[in-house]
């Protein structure tokens, strides 16, 4: 839940410094003081007259909202520049000459692309379109390379003039600055990846698995026995978490093949499922053994669910829960404070829509999903207490998994005072993703933390994370409580409504500066099933990541 309204009305009267800086200009006026002798008054008058006559002639740097012109112009100059192989006259056009050079240099150099054609659409603003035609060739092969891309004009603040506002993706829409491209022998042999089933998986069957297969790619090509082939590849740049992409092969290498923990039924459900909501993602494992049976995201330039980094709102308070529990500060059927509002650190919290429960257990606040309830705890917890709890239990936050691509393994950092208190309900600088929090219902579902892995650690003998501690069985059975009444009674009764069986499930929702509408998590097992989702600026979590995580538990368990 989160909810900080009332702490977005404090900081209007005595805002704090975070990640910012409040300045004040003062401005003098200089006093002239002329002696009259003589001449004296005709001097200071020509002193005067000569100084507005400089201010005068001075060049006015212009202002304002670009002209249709200015934005054509800069536009046609770029562009016909690139396509006559001009390099210096279009990256002079740029917002920054020297990156600009460098990449449209690689284009023939490294890239060996030739008979480059720019066609332009209608521009929207300062926005303007534009297709590209070209020819890959490479040691007598040649094909033909076609894809869209924009580019965006600008006024230069310091002289007033239009340019191209300056990023990689201007050259190709999956470049990122410190990307390039580069054509050749691709030093990666392609892979054949295949499901649990031996089944082969590729992009146009799973549209949310190209960022998987590349990574796949990259980790196994070699050791998967292939041959490389000669490709149009993008090279990531050195700081990138992102792996390499081919954009056209040239001549096939030959795969070796990887095999996945995937399952085909609940991935093409899976797909299924964020097909229907915007910026939606999900995750689903195997409790008992750590297996990733499917990832998907809506969008797919991005794995939200394997490499997000987003507050986990109050599904995190799963978490916060064994702690609570675990150091006598809660327990399921207890008596438990749920007040509208709590102050810790400065801040004010409150619960959504301001509601309090009188007289209710701990059980009936995580089922409601009371921010307060935790909140008022915070004083009693040490300012490590959390992230030890979410590393020693759950396995998170220690940047060590390895689960056969890119992955971000959650961050709980050690924070005090007011921020403290908001990481117990998944905010404050708590950050996770579908992956993540599939892993903690998981890991309530099993008892044990099992690091969730995408290819099976025999592959390559890799060692998977473990953590130090499991929680106890009383613990334990307080939170599967605690996550069952709220399938079955809370927040998530009307998501899990028809999903039977053992089941528990907590719902999230986490405010983003910006946003409208909060990110809606959702995170619950049935059996040997753990899910979990997201969906970005989509509103309570019950309601829109809830029907995804049901719909894939419903398959199984």
């Amino acid at each position: 839940m989160g909810n900080r309204r009332r702490v977005a009305e404090r900081r209007k009267t005595r805002p704090a410094v975070v990640g910012g800086t409040i300045a004040a200009v003062v401005a003098g006026a200089g006093i002239g003081v002329y002696a009259l002798y003589g001449a004296g008054a005709a001097a200071d008058e020509r002193t005067q007259n000569t100084s507005a006559s400089a201010e005068d002639h001075k060049p006015k740097v212009k202002t304002g909202p670009l002209s249709a012109t200015e934005v054509t112009t800069t536009a046609t100059t770029f562009l016909t520049s690139w396509q006559q192989g001009k390099v210096s006259a279009a990256a002079a056009a740029t917002s920054d000459t020297k990156a600009a050079t460098a990449l449209l240099t690689g284009y023939a150099k490294d890239a060996h692309l030739t008979g480059v054609t720019l066609t332009p659409g209608t521009r929207t603003g300062g926005k303007v379109p534009f297709s590209v035609k070209a020819t890959v060739t490479f040691k007598g092969i040649s094909k033909p390379l076609a894809y869209d891309s924009s580019l965006t004009v600008v006024r230069d603040t310091a002289t007033g003039k239009p340019w191209v506002d300056w990023t990689a993706s201007v050259v190709h829409p999956d470049l990122k600055d410190g990307d390039t491209l580069v054509t050749g022998e691709s030093g990666t042999p392609p892979i054949k990846a295949v499901d649990r089933d031996g089944g082969e998986i590729t992009e146009a069957t799973y549209p949310s698995l190209g960022t998987v297969l590349d990574g796949l790619r990259e980790k196994y090509g070699k050791k998967a026995g292939g041959r490389a082939g000669i490709e149009l590849r993008v090279i990531r740049g050195k700081d990138s978490k992102s792996s390499d992409k081919t954009l056209v092969e040239l001549s096939k290498g030959t795969p070796g093949t990887v095999r996945t923990t995937l399952d085909p039924k609940l991935q093409a459900a899976a797909e299924a499922q964020v097909a229907e909501r915007a910026r939606s993602s999900v995750v689903v494992l195997r409790p008992s053994t750590g297996e990733i049976l499917a990832v998907a995201n809506a969008s797919h330039g991005f794995n939200t669910a394997l490499q997000g980094s987003l507050a986990p709102g109050s599904t995190m308070k799963v978490v916060t829960s064994s702690l609570l529990i675990e150091k006598g500060l809660a327990s399921a059927d207890k008596g438990h404070p749920c007040p509208k509002y709590f102050t810790y650190g400065g801040w004010k919290f409150q619960n959504d829509d301001k509601f309090e429960i009188k007289g209710g257990t701990f059980k009936a606040s995580f089922a409601r999903s009371c921010n307060t309830a935790f909140i008022s705890q915070a004083g009693k917890l040490d300012d490590d207490s959390l992230t030890k709890q979410a590393q020693q239990v759950f396995g998170l936050s220690m940047n060590n998994w390895a689960i056969g691509v890119p992955s971000f393994d959650g961050s709980v950092p050690v924070q005090s005072a007011a921020q403290k208190a908001a990481s117990l309900i998944g905010q404050g600088g708590v950050r996770m993703n579908p992956l993540n929090m599939a892993s903690v219902s998981a890991t309530v579902e099993s008892g044990t933390f099992k690091q969730p892995y995408l290819v099976s650690p025999s592959v390559d003998n890799r060692t998977l994370a473990s953590a130090s501690r499991t929680m106890s069985a009383g613990t334990l059975s307080q939170l599967r409580e605690l996550m069952a009444y709220t399938a079955g009674y809370g927040t998530a009764a009307e998501a899990m409504s028809g999903v039977s069986g053992n089941v528990g499930a907590k719902t999230g929702s986490a405010e983003v500066d910006g946003q409208k509408k909060p990110n809606g998590w959702f995170t619950a097992y049935r059996g040997d099933l753990a899910a979990a989702g997201v969906v970005q600026a989509g509103g309570h979590g019950g309601d829109t990541a809830g029907p995804i995580v049901a719909a894939l538990l419903k398959m199984g368990g």
